[in-house]
């Protein structure tokens, strides 16, 4: 019997051969099949891409295996693309939704099955659950093997498939491109006389920014550009542990600026000019400040409980309102649309945009920044000192821990049954568990603990005027969750 597929903040992730194997992946296929039959879309196709995992394009052709046997057109990415890109191409093409295989920014040994609405954005949870509705049904039929039921999963191979139109290859990296230069100048951007450093990470994004803004003034170099499944020395997630090579190329080479993406492109991470990595909380509220001040946008702002209290502050200086969602884009997007939002983010470095795909999106993220310097003349360090002139300095750090299922019901239920006035010395002003233990305090900083939706693991963090102050916050989070 498989073992059970459950969907967290951003799709369903397994190890390869433990978990994820060719017969979980086709289940998943199977029961988006169905999904697409129950709801009378299955005449408008769908849209299967991939990472450059260990056989992410086989995974992938296994889905569309399973879509051409149920009579379902699958437009099957002809190499590794980005997340962005195949959520771009949804509705580019008119198709009913998409697949893709990766698993982010997780370790090399897993994968992972990410399903995108009509509109390109993160499914939201009533199609999750009518998808997980149909895996279970699907499990069942596999656990009576052998008394006369079928499994239900329906296969046509490749070749026949091909042939009978019901699988086309497609390369989606022309339409969107050309949808990319609407919202920047790329012409205006290949003529700067910059040096920027791209790493990116081994994954799907490889030669997207080359390709984008080469020919012309503005230098790049590329690093990790090559297709390496084990993500060799990294994991491939754009933090400041992750980059210590590209901060040192910055430096050595004396480039303007770094970026980074992560495994399939939707996450991006900024390395100024000296070295040092810029926060994602830095960067979010840098890219809302660009929209606000540079472009002369006003609406929206979405962010997550997670994300930093210099959202707010903007959003009272510019006059724009500010709404927190639960961590996870399938929940920034639906909110996103609702208020026409002009930006919508989260902690882990993934920004969406109003006008493009209510989904994260690391490659317009970084020609956003790259403009925003462009039209300032700053460089990034200046920009954060900009922004802190407006805000006032702010400092996150984060802590993550690897737990069992035991141990996270340990610490569910110590911190259910812990009640406290202080933290560090300030007293707490507030709390809420909307979307695990968050505390905020008196001096204006918060504390945050809570489980990972998709990996196992316990994360808290914190935002204080200063990083030693930001440190402090974390070690007595680890101390209230007993780790």
């Amino acid at each position: 019997m498989t073992n059970v597929i459950k969907f967290g903040t951003d799709g369903w992730r397994g190890i390869i051969a433990e978990d994820f194997t060719f017969d979980n992946v086709r289940i998943c296929a199977q029961a988006v099949a169905e999904y697409l039959k129950q709801n009378g879309l299955d005449n408008e196709g769908l849209v299967i891409g991939y990472d450059t995992r260990f056989a992410s394009e086989d995974f992938a052709a296994a889905a569309a295996e399973v879509m051409a046997a149920n009579n379902i057109k699958a437009r099957l990415c002809l190499k590794p693309a980005p997340t962005p890109v195949v959520s771009f191409t949804v509705p580019a093409t008119r198709s009913a939704g998409g697949i893709v295989i990766t698993a982010s920014h997780n370790p090399g040994s897993w994968n992972g099955f990410k399903y995108k609405s009509q509109d390109g954005a993160s499914a939201p949870g009533e199609i999750i659950s009518q998808i997980e509705a149909n895996i279970a049904s699907l499990t069942r039929h596999l656990s009576v093997k052998g008394k006369g039921r079928k499994s239900g999963v329906r296969r046509l191979t490749l070749d026949k498939a091909l042939k009978k139109g019901l699988v086309e290859y497609l390369d989606p990296c022309p339409a969107y491109f050309d949808h990319l230069s609407q919202f920047v100048n790329l012409i205006e951007l290949r003529r700067q006389n910059l040096n920027v450093v791209v790493d990116s990470m081994y994954g799907a994004g490889i030669g997207y920014f080359k390709t984008m803004l080469q020919n012309g003034n503005l230098s790049i170099i590329e690093i990790n550009a090559e297709r390496n499944p084990s993500f060799p020395r990294i994991q491939p997630e754009p933090i400041a542990r992750n980059l210590t090579e590209l901060s040192r190329l910055i430096v050595e080479q004396k480039a303007d600026v770094g970026l980074a993406t992560d495994g399939d492109a939707d996450r991006i991470g900024i390395v100024d000019e000296r070295g040092q990595f810029l926060t994602q909380h830095q960067v979010f509220a840098l890219l809302c400040l660009y929209l606000l001040e540079v472009r002369g946008e006003r609406g929206a702002i979405i962010k997550t409980s997670t994300s930093t209290t210099m959202l707010s502050r903007l959003g009272r200086i510019f006059g724009v309102p500010v709404y927190e969602s639960a961590v996870g884009f399938k929940y920034v997007a639906p909110l996103m649309m609702e208020k026409d939002a002009i930006i919508g983010g989260e902690e882990s470095g993934g920004y969406g945009f109003r006008g493009h795909i209510p989904e994260r999106d690391g490659i317009l993220a970084g020609l956003y920044f790259l403009d925003f310097m462009t039209k300032t003349g700053k460089t990034p360090s200046q920009l954060l000192s900009y922004l802190y002139s407006k805000v006032g300095p702010h400092y996150y750090d984060r802590m993550d821990f690897h737990i069992s299922a035991a141990r996270r019901q340990a610490i569910l239920h110590r911190l259910n049954s812990t009640t406290t006035d202080t933290i560090a010395g300030s007293k707490v002003t507030g709390a809420d568990t909307a979307d695990g233990f968050r505390f905020f305090l008196g001096d204006e900083s918060w504390l945050l603990i809570r489980f990972s939706g998709t990996e196992p693991l316990v994360r808290i963090y914190s935002e204080a005027e200063s990083l030693e102050r930001a440190k402090v916050l974390l070690k007595e989070g680890r101390k209230l969750a007993g780790l």
